[in-house]
């Protein structure tokens, strides 16, 4: 399992990090200077582009991204929207100066397919002493826009900024295989005469089963259903040193990954047999930072409202420990057929023209 494999990627150097104003940190890993984080090397995604109040991530959309339905929505493209969400308001930080996600939300605009690679431009709204707004449009390599985000971070008070030798120029470690996302696919896509047959809560009870096989996105994070009721879907998450970004505490879009999945697939439970469902929106709230010490989050969904058209959900999530770590909802588009690679939903909110 990938997720058990000894994960790559590096850390910089904090005192030498920190000794840099946000925007000469980022640069440090355009320049070479600054290394991957592991969640660069199984996902592919990386920062492209940084200016003052800006920053441009980018990130193959590869299979391994994909839920049963074969279509990226929010989770996965929340991995990649985060990055570019801090790193905006990062780069207009002085030295020493910490700062934290406290809240990431995603509108879809129409979904995305496996395809080339995807483009997520951050810019800040509004940067002050504690607090820091920010958004993110998503595009394909089209340049269609895919979603679009905001986040709010809390910006700590400065410290005295280190004395440290500026950071020595990296070397990107060899390896003999390939990086996660470049090796062929695991896992699989749910044909779409298995929505057909199967309600929406069977499918879910199956694959906690095991009689139909995990997804790609499962097989590469290690994610997966444990328990499954009408309106109510449990997952967990190993909190492997794979997902961290820089800073060493897993990305807040890996978490919202897992808070995507949950609320959708409660959503799930509740839809028969030849219905579908996708998420239009997804709004986190991050508690505390998850150390990766591979143990498992667990996120906990449940339906709060459930219309002919749109379900509202909201998630817990809490980690090992029982202590919470975030809080989750979305609202979720609910149509008369199976939503599948083939197939996407094509209301007015999400065009897959």
């Amino acid at each position: 399992m990938i997720w058990e494999e000894p994960p790559r990627g590096e850390f910089p150097d904090p005192a030498k990090f920190m000794a840099l104003s946000g925007l000469e940190q980022m640069r440090s890993f355009l320049t070479g200077h600054g290394p991957r984080p592991p969640i660069s090397y199984l996902t592919g995604m990386r920062p492209t582009d940084a200016g003052f109040g800006t920053s441009v991530f980018t990130m193959p959309a590869t299979d391994w991204l994909l839920p049963p339905q074969g279509l990226l929505y929010a989770g996965p493209l929340a991995i990649l929207a985060d990055g570019p969400l801090g790193c905006a308001i990062q780069t207009t930080l002085p030295p020493a100066t910490p700062y934290t996600t406290a809240d990431l939300s995603l509108s879809m605009v129409r979904p995305a397919r496996s395809i080339g690679t995807l483009i997520a431009r951050g810019r800040t709204i509004h940067v002050g002493n504690s607090l820091g707004l920010s958004e993110v449009f998503v595009e394909d390599d089209r340049g269609r826009l895919i979603a679009h985000g905001t986040s709010r971070c809390y910006i700590f008070p400065s410290f005295e900024a280190p004395n440290a030798a500026p950071l020595d120029e990296w070397t990107e470690p060899e390896f003999d295989t390939p990086h996660p996302y470049e090796r062929p696919v695991d896992g699989e896509v749910l044909a779409p005469e298995i929505w057909e047959e199967m309600d929406g809560l069977q499918l879910l009870k199956a694959q906690i089963a095991g009689d139909l096989a995990p997804p790609p996105i499962a097989m590469l994070t290690g994610m997966r259903p444990v328990e499954a009721s009408e309106g109510k879907a449990v997952f967990v998450l190993p909190a492997s040193l794979w997902l961290c970004s820089p800073l060493g505490y897993l990305e807040g879009g890996a978490i919202a990954l897992l808070a995507d999945t949950a609320l959708g697939c409660a959503v799930q439970t509740t839809v028969p047999a030849g219905n579908g469902y996708a998420a239009l929106d997804l709004r986190v709230n991050f508690t505390r930072p998850v150390p990766p010490d591979g143990r498992e989050l667990t996120a906990v969904a449940t339906v709060v409202h459930r219309g002919r058209n749109i379900a509202l959900a909201t998630a817990e999530l809490v980690n090992a420990d029982g202590k919470r770590v975030a809080f989750a909802s979305a609202s979720v588009a609910i149509v008369d057929r199976p939503v599948t690679r083939d197939r996407p939903l094509v209301p007015e909110v999400l065009s897959a023209d």
